[in-house]
């Protein structure tokens, strides 16, 4: 995968995890919204609960754009 697309990828996950943790999308999704935004399992969890859900998977992402940035062969 180019450097600009692997880039671009991150910057749109970032964009939406910040929606959803700072400015109000874990409350906007809460309940059946979940299921199509997040996972099957998040069905029944409240807005406090997607929210740290949604900051762990993106500070493993995080980790993982910094190992695609350096060592190429490792971008999926």
């Amino acid at each position: 995968m180019a450097l600009w697309l692997w880039c671009l990828l991150f910057v749109l996950e970032s964009l939406y995890c910040w929606w959803i943790i700072g400015y109000g999308g874990a409350r906007w999704i809460e309940g059946w919204k979940s299921f199509f935004m997040i996972e099957w399992f998040a069905l029944d969890w409240t807005a406090e609960q997607i929210r740290l859900y949604v900051l762990i998977i993106w500070c493993f992402s995080l980790i993982w754009f910094i190992i695609g940035i350096i060592k190429p062969e490792l971008r999926l």
